[in-house]
C-alpha cells in the first residue's frame, strides 16, 4: 500500500547537534573536557607509533644488508621497539580511562535527559495529550533518547579519535612522501563521493524511519488499550490491515536507510585495500627505479630515494587513514538517526508549556471570632485565597465555593464554538446538574471551571476573583473532581486513595473508602488495602475502580466537587449505597454533576438542559417537570439521551 510520507527534513540539522553539545557540556564541564583529553591522546598514541616503525624497519635493513650481528644491532633496534610498545600500552591506558568515562557520561545523560523530558511534559496543557498519540509520546522517552546513546556513547567519540588520527597520519605521510600521500587523498576523494552518495540516500530514511516507528508504537498502545472494544465489534481482521500497512512503512523505510548504510562500510573498506595494493606497487617502483620522494622531510634533509622504512611505515598509515575514514562514514548514519531522535525530543521539551498568569493562591486560614480572616501556618480545615494587591496590600477572602460563569463562549478549534453565552451561578453548597445528550458541552463546562482550556469569551468568577487570577495548581486544589473513565495507577489501593492527599493518614483514607462505599469490597481483596493494583487495575471491577475513584476525590475534602458521570460505571444496587456515601460527601460543597442517569440529579438544585452548547432549559426537578419541555420527555421517557 501507498504510504503518504511527511514532508522531507533536513538532512542535518546543525542547530540540534549545537544544542546537544551545549547540553553535554553543561552537565559536564570537567568530566567531558578529560574525556575528550583521553581521546585525543589516544589517538596520537595510535598515530606516532608509524614513525618507530619505520626507524625499526631500517634499522633491521641495515643490519641485514650490512651483515651486522644481532649482539650489535639489538643496541639500535631494542630501544625503537620498547618506545613503540610504550606508546600501545598508554594508548589502551588512554582507551580504557575514556571508554569508563563515556560510559558514566552516556547513561547519566540520557538519565537526565529523560528526567528533564518528564519534568517539561508535566507543565503541558492537556490539550498537548488531546492532540498527541499517547504512544508517539511514550517513543520520545525509549527509541528517540536512545539514539542518543549511539550518538554520546560511540559517534562522538569516534568521530573525534578519527579525526585526530587521520590528521595526525596525514602529517606524517606528507612529511615522508608527497608523492604517496597524492595518490592516497585520490583515493580519500572517491571514499568521500561514495559517502555522500549512499549517506545522502540514507539520511533521509533513517529521519523518516525514527518517525514510523513513534506511529508504530502509538497504533500498538491504541490496539492494546482498546483490546476488549477490537474483540467486541470483531476488528480483528481490521486492526491486522492497519498495522500491516503502518508496519510496511516503517520496512520500507528501515531497509531503504539499512540498505545504503550496509553497502556504505564494505564499498569504503575495499576502497581501501584497493587503495592499498596501489601504495604498495607505486612504494615498490619508487623503491627499485630509486625515484626521488620529495616530502616535508626533504625541506630539512634533501631529496632522497624512497627506503623500505617509508614504504612499510606508509602503508600501516593509509590502513590507519582508511579505515578511520571507514569508521566516520560508519557513524553518519548513527549521527542522523541521533539527530531525528533528538529533534523529536527537542519538539517535546519545547512545547509550549500550561500559561499560568495566576497570582492568587490558596492558604490555610483562621477566621477569628468578630470575621477577620488569617493566614495559618497549619491546616485548620479552613480555607482561603490570598490576594496580593499593586499597593503592596494583602487581602483574604474565604474559600466559600460560589462558581459563576457569565456569557461564556469556547471552542476547541477555532471558529467551530462548542458552548453558546452559556451563564451558570453556583452558590456555596449548591448542587448544579447538567443533563443533555452527548456533545452537548457538559463536560466542556467543568473543564472550563478547573482551566484544562480557557475561554474565548465571558466571566468565571470564584468566590468572586477571576479564575484567571487564580494560580492553576491552588484552584485545582480547592476542586475534586471523579471522572468518567477512571484512572488507578500502580501501587496499592491505599497509595491510590491517599493520590487525592498526599499526607493523608491510613485512618483518613479508610474514612474516605467508608464514605464512598468502598469500604467493604476493599477488605475482600487479598491484602485489604494493601492489595497491589497494576495495569490501571485490571483485577477490579469498573465499578470497584470507580469506587476507589471517589474515595480518592472524598480524602481531598474540597470545597467544590465535580462528578463527571461518577456512577455510570456501578449498577442499581451498589449505586443506591454509593448515593448515600455521595450525598454526605456533597453535604456542604458546592457540587457540580453530569450524568445521564436522571435519578442521580432528581434532588440537584439546579438542572441545566443543555443542547448543542446552549442552555435551553434550567430550574429544579419539579419545576422542569412542570415545563414539560425536553427534560420532562427525558424524565418520562418519551425522548431518549444519545
Amino acid at each position: 500500500m501507498k504510504q503518504n510520507n511527511p514532508p522531507m527534513k533536513r538532512r542535518f540539522n546543525g542547530a540540534v547537534l549545537k544544542r546537544l553539545l551545549k547540553m553535554l557540556f553543561g552537565y559536564y564541564p570537567v568530566l567531558l573536557p578529560v574525556s575528550i583529553v583521553c581521546i585525543v591522546f589516544s589517538a596520537i598514541t595510535a598515530a606516532i607509533p608509524a614513525i618507530f616503525l619505520k626507524e625499526v624497519t631500517n634499522a633491521i635493513t641495515a643490519a641485514v644488508d650490512n651483515g651486522v650481528a644481532w649482539e650489535i644491532a639489538k643496541n639500535d633496534i631494542i630501544p625503537k621497539v620498547l618506545i613503540l610498545v610504550g606508546f600501545y600500552v598508554l594508548s589502551i591506558i588512554a582507551v580504557t580511562l575514556e571508554t569508563q568515562l563515556m560510559a558514566g557520561i552516556t547513561q547519566s545523560f540520557l538519565s537526565k535527559m529523560r528526567k528533564t523530558l518528564f519534568e517539561g511534559m508535566q507543565d503541558l496543557p492537556v490539550k498537548y495529550f488531546d492532540t498527541h498519540k499517547h504512544g508517539d509520546i511514550m517513543s520520545h522517552y525509549t527509541n528517540d533518547i536512545d539514539t542518543l546513546r549511539q550518538l554520546v556513547g560511540q559517534s562522538i567519540p569516534t568521530l573525534i579519535r578519527a579525526g585526530v588520527i587521520v590528521l595526525s597520519v596525514f602529517f606524517i605521510m606528507l612529511y615522508y612522501s608527497l608523492y604517496l600521500t597524492l595518490i592516497l587523498l585520490l583515493g580519500v576523494v572517491l571514499m568521500i563521493f561514495v559517502t555522500k552518495i549512499f549517506g545522502g540516500n540514507s539520511a533521509h530514511f533513517f529521519v523518516r524511519l525514527q518517525q514510523s516507528v513513534g506511529k508504530l508504537e502509538g497504533f500498538a498502545q491504541e490496539m492494546m488499550n482498546g483490546q476488549k472494544v477490537v474483540k467486541v465489534f470483531c476488528h480483528e481482521d481490521a486492526s491486522k490491515q492497519d498495522f500491516d500497512r503502518i508496519n510496511q512503512a516503517l520496512f520500507e523505510n528501515a531497509y531503504r536507510a539499512n540498505a545504503c548504510a550496509n553497502m556504505l562500510g564494505p564499498i569504503i573498506m575495499n576502497i581501501g585495500n584497493v587503495l592499498y595494493v596501489i601504495l604498495a606497487m607505486v612504494g615498490c617502483l619508487f623503491l627499485v627505479s630509486g625515484v626521488a620522494n620529495p616530502g616535508i622531510q626533504s625541506l630539512f634533509v634533501g631529496v632522497a630515494a624512497i627506503d623500505a622504512g617509508i614504504i612499510v611505515s606508509f602503508l600501516s598509515m593509509a590502513k590507519q587513514f582508511t579505515g578511520n575514514i571507514n569508521q566516520v562514514s560508519q557513524q553518519i548514519n548513527s549521527i542522523v538517526m541521533a539527530m531525528a531522535g533528538a529533534e523529536r525530543v527537542f519538539s517535546l521539551m519545547d512545547a509550549e508549556p500550561e500559561a499560568d498568569e495566576g497570582y492568587v493562591t490558596l492558604v490555610d486560614a483562621e477566621i477569628l471570632p468578630d470575621g477577620t480572616i488569617r493566614e495559618s501556618d497549619h491546616h485548620t480545615g479552613e480555607w482561603a485565597w490570598k490576594h496580593p494587591h499593586g499597593d503592596g496590600t494583602v487581602t483574604y477572602q474565604h474559600l466559600m465555593g460560589d462558581v459563576r460563569m457569565t456569557e461564556v463562549d469556547f471552542a476547541y478549534e477555532e471558529g467551530k464554538n462548542v458552548l453558546h453565552d452559556v451563564s451558570v451561578f453556583a452558590e456555596p453548597g449548591q448542587k448544579v446538574a447538567f443533563v443533555g445528550a452527548t456533545g452537548a458541552g457538559k463536560t466542556t463546562i467543568t473543564n472550563l471551571i478547573n482551566r484544562f482550556y480557557d475561554i474565548a469569551d465571558g466571566k468565571i468568577r470564584y468566590d468572586g476573583i477571576n479564575i484567571n487570577k487564580i494560580k492553576k495548581s491552588d484552584l485545582r486544589r480547592s476542586l475534586g473532581i471523579v471522572l468518567q473513565e477512571t484512572n488507578l495507577f500502580t501501587g496499592t489501593v491505599m497509595d491510590n486513595i491517599r493520590y487525592g492527599k498526599l499526607n493523608a493518614t491510613d485512618e483518613e483514607c479508610e474514612a474516605a473508602a467508608r464514605l464512598a462505599g468502598a469500604h467493604d469490597f476493599i477488605t475482600r481483596l487479598p491484602n485489604g488495602y494493601n492489595t497491589e493494583l497494576t495495569n490501571n487495575g485490571a483485577n477490579l471491577s469498573q465499578g470497584q475502580r470507580q469506587l476507589i475513584a471517589i474515595a480518592r476525590a472524598a480524602v481531598a475534602d474540597p470545597p467544590v466537587m465535580i462528578l463527571d458521570e461518577a456512577t455510570s460505571s456501578i449498577d442499581t444496587r451498589t449505586e443506591a449505597i454509593v448515593q448515600k456515601g455521595m450525598d454526605a460527601l456533597m453535604k456542604g460543597r458546592t457540587v457540580f454533576v453530569i450524568a445521564h442517569r436522571l435519578s442521580t440529579v432528581r434532588n440537584s438544585d439546579v438542572i441545566m438542559v443543555l443542547d448543542h452548547g446552549r442552555i435551553i432549559e434550567r430550574g429544579n426537578h419539579e419545576q422542569l417537570i412542570a415545563q414539560k419541555g425536553q427534560y420532562y420527555q427525558l424524565y418520562t421517557g418519551a425522548f431518549e439521551l444519545e
